[in-house]
């Protein structure tokens, strides 16, 4: 599958090429490597792909993994989305985490801009290792009226590096679990098996003092190892604006665990 891959010229948008290339390979697929020019950069010669990503680029060459690269004027999330619908499967994109207080206030970039693009993303942290495991996937039970997004993509990439898959819940307690969680579980769980994808049922529970979903998720997928953790990109429930920062959270998480998001 084609994969789009984003970049800023930095050295997050590096690690993601990195992931980009990887998930490629497991595919049979190919990478598109995208820039947005700035008016001042495209009044000039462009911007110099292969200077800003020479190692991996050299690596992938190797691999035999196909690199498209491609650069236009404009606005670098409406550029983004764009190029997304040009016939990509996914997306990998790198992300600096929160920059300054606007995004503290108003969210991430990324957040907004895996909301935004047509396919699911894999968000690579800048510290993300570059020796890219996925061998296993953390998939959080989800509240949504159509997970079928979420699915689709897990069983792409379990497919595609044989992982493992945890369907994961936070049971606190006094709490009962909703209809529509439980309703999510059993249609996770009856995909994954009817994928044959190796699967596990994991219900962790939370005591009195609750630290928060993201956080909680974050050191589970950090103790099991996980290649990525997968979520829907946008949030489901009345508590919006504290769903929103859990996912924030999840994306910018110190661990450096990508973060699979669906549309």
């Amino acid at each position: 599958m084609n994969i789009l891959c984003p970049t800023d010229l930095t050295l997050a948008a590096d690690v993601a090429l990195d992931y980009a290339g990887h998930i490629a390979k497991q595919t049979s697929g190919s990478v598109t490597l995208f820039h947005a020019l700035s008016k001042k950069d495209a009044k000039g010669n462009g911007a110099d792909l292969e200077k800003a990503h020479a190692d991996v680029l050299g690596k992938l060459a190797a691999q035999g993994v196909a690199v498209e690269k491609h650069q236009r004027e404009g606005a670098f999330m409406k550029e983004i989305v764009a190029e997304a619908g040009k016939g990509c499967k996914m997306m990998v994109a790198g992300t600096h985490g929160v920059q300054g207080l606007r995004q503290e206030m108003l969210g991430s970039d990324m957040l907004k801009l895996v909301r935004s693009v047509p396919v699911p993303t894999l968000v690579v942290q800048l510290y993300a290792k570059r020796n890219v495991q996925m061998k296993r996937i953390v998939m959080p039970v989800a509240a949504h009226a159509d997970i079928t997004p979420l699915l689709d993509a897990v069983c792409k990439l379990a497919k595609a590096f044989d992982a493992e898959v945890d369907v994961y819940q936070q049971l606190v307690d006094g709490d009962t679990t909703s209809n529509a969680l439980l309703k999510n579980k059993v249609a996770m769980m009856d995909r994954l098996r009817k994928e044959h994808i190796k699967h596990n049922e994991v219900n962790e529970p939370v005591g009195k003092f609750y630290e928060g979903f993201a956080v909680r998720t974050i050191r589970y997928a950090h103790k099991v190892e996980a290649g990525c953790i997968a979520v829907m990109a946008m949030s489901s429930g009345e508590h919006k604006k504290i769903a929103d920062k859990e996912k924030q959270l999840l994306l910018t998480n110190e661990k450096g665990i990508p973060v699979l998001c669906a549309v």
